[in-house]
């Protein structure tokens, strides 16, 4: 599982290909029940239905049960889960097998640290079952999607730490900085939801294709 940009928490098929079409190689749908960009199975399975094999799409969970992951990545056909509430290291190694997984981890005011330790655990119980970890900005009572950004320069030289598990950077990501975030922080990808938004949940066609020509940009010059 390999993509470079990804458009996250799209709720419609218009939205969804609008995405495509704006040059995202990776989707994410999103089936925690407390998001404002919560998609439904069917919605879900069309979604992945009408893009195909044009781009990578990820289900997102926020402590899902494994029994309630797997149903619903067999229901819409998603091979790839994105792990962002306080998952145990062991629900990794059980889904590893079956599915690429990738661990979100939100960075507060104990910087990278916290997220080390997450890794390093991860990777006792679990080792190589990560396809990559992803990066988000913390705030309180919320996982993700948040449009808050914080210090890039905390992960510089995060390969350091994250060894062979790939970095995926999200937070607050928009048209406007995804450049200057990329040629900071140097990650394996992007990830941008409220940042290409008219409305929580209703992307923007135009917001999409500026942020997808802003990171290309900038992941070429780097």
């Amino acid at each position: 599982m390999i993509f470079k940009i990804k458009i996250c928490g799209l709720t419609s098929v218009d939205d969804a290909l609008a995405a495509v079409d704006a040059g995202a190689d990776a989707i994410g749908l999103n089936f925690y029940r407390g998001s404002k960009r919560c998609v439904n199975v069917d919605t879900a399975r069309q979604i992945v239905d009408a893009v195909g094999e044009r781009a990578a799409c990820v289900g997102v969970f926020v402590n899902a049960s494994e029994s309630e992951i797997r149903s619903i990545c067999e229901h819409v056909g998603l091979p790839c889960v994105q792990l962002h509430g306080n998952e145990p290291p062991e629900l990794i190694q059980s889904l590893g097998s079956g599915y690429a997984i990738i661990r979100a981890r939100r960075i507060d005011d104990r910087g990278t640290q916290a997220i080390r330790a997450d890794l390093d655990e991860c990777n006792a119980i679990a080792p190589l079952a990560l396809a990559a970890v992803l990066v988000d900005a913390a705030a309180e009572g919320q996982f993700g999607g948040t449009g808050h950004t914080f210090d890039w320069q905390q992960l510089e030289n995060y390969q350091a730490w994250t060894k062979e598990v790939p970095l995926i950077l999200a937070g607050g990501l928009t048209s406007d900085n995804v450049a200057e975030a990329i040629r900071v922080v140097r990650p394996l990808a992007v990830d941008t939801a409220s940042g290409v938004e008219s409305a929580p949940g209703k992307k923007d066609a135009a917001k999409m294709r500026d942020f997808v020509a802003a990171a290309r940009e900038a992941f070429a010059a780097v």
